[in-house]
């Protein structure tokens, strides 16, 4: 199969099944010959900071010479990214390979009224890789909650970790924090260590000690400003020092520690279980990450950042980011949403910031409309305008960009996915050419 065809073949299941289990993905891999039996995990959940918490565990293991699979979701630029061997996607080749098998036993499943949802078939599909390629470690990250999660078929993971839990999803996951935080928790299986932040919710941490407690599993919480001393920092990213000397964390925002103290705390976890990482390694990982749109600059000269911060949560997270590195700058935006999130909580955190915002509507299905979103920001204060293309958007937001201190682009990974290649090449023009 080529990358289209096994791109295609996903994108043909239907993204969720008529009643939430893992009796689906459980016969799936079955067939596959069990694969997830025979691998060491890091399952992580959480609603924020995820991606961030997997892959830099991935980076340190990867740098302490271990073969490391990570599995994460969504995809920004191209879907390989979602299965990584020692942080280099997989091969179109070899994701034919598998894809190519795991078609094979669910068109068989299908005739036994069996349905596969899309993120089924690529976990199955990961899992499958990561066996084949003899992974010493997987870090694998879920999809939606946990309880339910496809993810959560793996048996006995060498740490689980629930990073910070917020509103999101709702209505999926329940309409309260302790009810979000209790589906986040069904990661936690019996006798296996548990981390969290010390930042947690109230509400969300009493589910997960309750969780733990119950599975008789040794929580451990990760406080960042124990572990963690800033030297210095930029809009780029921190130095920090810690018990094991300096370190640099890559990705901005103060939230970043938190996430990082989690990695931190895995790695005391890890070490303890007889794996070795030495402080090089550690030190080597955190330096390493690079994450496509997570406050990532895209360019300094004019200052272009892309953030798929989506939700309450991660939208706190941005304000705070632009408060402390962008105080009192004139800031111009462009955003996008999906029509399911809670975009007034979620642009309250961000819009009053902005000097001028552009609304765009993001291809998917589920977007807002982008006069819609236009007009929420105005009633929070911010000259608004709704362009519904994000390419135009973009477009419109270089030729105003010189009456402005930075150019803003957030409010959905799907968007950073639609502009981040636009981006890079505006931001490449301009910078040969100046």
């Amino acid at each position: 199969m080529t990358l289209g065809d096994s791109v295609n073949f996903y994108h043909s299941l239907e993204k969720f099944g008529i009643m939430p289990g893992l009796e689906r993905i459980r016969l799936l891999c079955e067939r596959l010959g069990s694969p997830h039996k025979k691998l060491k995990f890091i399952h992580v959940a959480g609603t924020n900071g995820k991606g961030s918490t997997c892959t830099c565990i991935a980076s340190v293991l990867t740098a302490a010479g271990y073969k490391t699979g990570l599995y994460t979701s969504p995809y920004v630029i191209e879907f390989r990214e979602r299965i990584r061997l020692n942080m280099k996607m997989i091969s179109p080749e070899r994701l034919g390979e598998v894809t190519e098998r795991v078609k094979k036993e669910i068109e068989k499943l299908s005739l036994e009224n069996v349905k596969i949802t899309e993120f089924e078939a690529v976990t199955a599909a990961a899992f499958l890789f990561y066996y084949e390629e003899k992974c010493d470690y997987v870090v694998l990250e879920t999809g939606l909650g946990g309880r339910f999660d496809a993810t959560n078929i793996i048996d006995s993971p060498l740490v689980s970790i629930i990073t910070s839990v917020s509103e999101d999803h709702m209505g999926v996951l329940g309409d309260t924090i302790e009810k979000i935080a209790f589906e986040k928790s069904g990661i936690i299986k019996k006798g296996c260590p548990v981390i969290t932040g010390a930042e947690q919710k109230s509400e969300a941490l009493e589910v997960i000690k309750a969780q733990a407690e119950k599975n008789g599993s040794e929580l451990f919480t990760a406080d960042s400003k124990k572990i963690f001393s800033v030297i210095s920092e930029d809009i780029t990213g921190t130095y920090v020092s810690s018990p094991e000397g300096k370190l640099r964390i890559s990705l901005g925002g103060a939230h970043q520690l938190n996430n990082m103290a989690l990695v931190y705390k895995a790695v005391e976890i890890l070490r303890s279980k007889g794996t070795v990482i030495s402080s090089d390694a550690l030190y080597k990982g955190f330096l390493a990450v690079r994450i496509p749109a997570r406050t990532e600059i895209i360019s300094e000269k004019p200052l272009v950042i892309l953030d798929g911060s989506h939700n309450d949560g991660s939208t706190e997270a941005l304000g705070a980011f632009l408060r402390r590195h962008l105080p009192e700058k004139r800031i111009l935006a462009v955003m996008g949403m999906m029509a399911d999130k809670d975009c007034k909580k979620a642009l309250a955190n961000v819009v009053p910031l902005f000097s001028r915002l552009i609304a765009v509507r993001p291809s998917n299905p589920r977007s807002m409309n982008a006069d819609e979103l236009a007009k929420i920001s105005a009633d929070l204060g911010t000259e608004s305008v709704g362009i519904d293309s994000p390419e135009e958007g973009i477009k419109q937001a270089f030729s105003l960009i010189e009456n402005f201190d930075a150019l803003i682009v957030c409010g959905s990974l799907y968007l950073a996915g639609d502009v981040r290649g636009l981006l890079t090449e505006i931001c490449g023009e301009k910078t040969a050419t100046e």
